[in-house]
């Protein structure tokens, strides 16, 4: 026991647990408060909704969140871990109330009377929670967060399976005890998925110290189309109404595309060395990962996988597993920050970068550096540099490495030699400004034909 205690923060944990209770009950009874205040207080819920069934012993497993809430901060392992999952905390519950004072909305139904066991837990519910706070439904977020955090303790299949019974228990539950109207769930859902991935665990920047403003025209420019394509669909969403409510899930991917544009820059997508998203960013960029994967498709069906533009160098789009294997299996260098690669390859490499931009000329040293980090591989494997299309970053990209590593010649001859085997790349002045310190080659590099 005394081990365990010196392997956790625990002494850490109960100062996190002593701010956070009261500031859920600050903040959701003022929220709780502030709606009793106002006039009128509207409702949103599905006709649908009223042919749900109220079962009373379901606030057993919705009461439970209190327990694994609390529990929960003295299993971190490190400060670290500790601080990140309590922070999702404090985001979730200052987000949620903010939104419950912005737009305050109420359940509709009455709740049945209820006796025996579950009475005593519907009453102590009742005595601080009011039939108001809503949507997002910070009991759904709180759920999210809590499962991202108990996955990372549980390694069994059948704990796992657990696990997952437990979570849509108590996600189900704020239907079945008439808690919740359906739209509160997947907002609720959205917002816990958000503070995932605003504060990843690992040791990564958090996505709050991750901005940096940009003067960059070319990205300020994406952002307005993205902002402006979110704020156009959120409408559609809101005057639609009923199914249409679900285009506030594609909304929110594009505001936050746009955040990547303005400041967050490729790290917005949380793409790691390998290729892979973590699993929250995957599911808040879904939306637009779909429409930059068919205009993928569009503008490159057509055309080759990939072209050889030197021996044992290709570049084209990101591969399908058929044409990975189709092309001998070889080590992929990925320029893609929105698109993963395919799961399932061994040694696959990452140097995000944001379409359509251009990156400082580091940024493609860095790229350079990998590619030949790639071609040096023991197993004399080809190597394949993609992008969504192969047009831009990853055409650039083959270009620093001629540039640094291939044979002498200039990025002009660099540039015609990856245009002869891929015609369709697109590389403006300013990537060209980008590559030209590059032009010199490194002492001691052998020549490639």
């Amino acid at each position: 026991m005394k081990e365990w205690l010196a392997q956790r923060p625990w002494k850490r944990a109960a100062p996190w647990l002593v701010f956070l209770g009261p500031l859920f009950y600050a903040t959701y009874g003022l929220a709780n408060w502030w709606a009793t205040t106002r006039a009128q207080v509207p409702s949103m819920a599905f006709e649908w909704e009223r042919q749900l069934p109220f079962w009373a012993w379901t606030i057993f497993p919705y009461w439970t969140i209190n327990v694994f809430y609390a529990l929960s901060l003295f299993l971190a392992r490190s400060k670290h871990t500790l601080d990140r999952h309590a922070l999702r905390l404090v985001s979730a519950t200052l987000i949620a109330c903010t939104c419950f004072v912005l737009w305050p909305l109420h359940f509709s139904f009455g709740q049945p009377a209820v006796e025996g066991a579950p009475a005593f837990l519907f009453n102590a519910l009742r005595g601080f929670d009011q039939p108001y706070n809503q949507a997002p439904s910070l009991h759904i977020a709180l759920a999210v967060i809590l499962w991202d955090w108990y996955r990372q303790f549980v390694r069994a299949a059948w704990a796992r399976l657990v696990l997952h019974v437990w979570a849509f228990a108590i996600c189900a539950s704020v239907l079945t005890t008439w808690q919740h109207h359906f739209i509160d769930i997947p907002t609720g859902a959205l917002l816990g998925v958000f503070c995932v991935w605003l504060w990843p665990l690992a040791r990564t920047v958090s996505m709050r110290r991750a901005w940096q403003c940009t003067r960059d025209a070319q990205r300020l420019k994406l952002a307005g189309f993205y902002a402006a394509g979110a704020a156009l669909i959120l409408a559609a969403a809101l005057y639609g109404g009923g199914v249409w409510l679900w285009l506030a899930w594609p909304a929110a991917s594009l505001a936050l595309v746009a955040l990547n544009y303005i400041g967050l820059g490729a790290r917005g997508f949380q793409m790691n060395s390998c290729g892979r998203m973590g699993w929250a960013a995957r599911w808040l960029f879904a939306p637009y990962r779909l429409g930059a994967a068919v205009n993928a498709w569009l503008w490159t069906h057509k055309l080759p996988a990939s072209v050889e533009v030197v021996p044992g160098l290709r570049l084209g789009r990101l591969p399908t597993t058929a044409e990975w294997i189709a092309a001998g299996k070889p080590r992929l260098v990925s320029l893609c920050a929105e698109l993963q690669t395919t799961a399932g390859v061994p040694h696959a490499r990452c140097v995000p970068i944001l379409d359509l931009t251009v990156p400082p000329t580091v940024r493609l040293q860095r790229a350079a550096a990998v590619i030949e980090g790639q071609r040096l591989n023991p197993e004399g494997a080809p190597v394949w540099v993609c992008c969504a299309l192969g047009f831009s970053r990853s055409a650039a990209a083959v270009i620093a490495w001629l540039g640094r590593y291939g044979s002498a010649g200039g990025l002009a001859q660099a540039e015609d030699t990856v245009r002869l085997a891929r015609p369709q790349i697109v590389l403006r002045p300013a990537w060209r400004v980008s590559l030209e310190p590059l032009a010199t080659t490194v002492p001691g590099a052998p020549p490639h034909d």
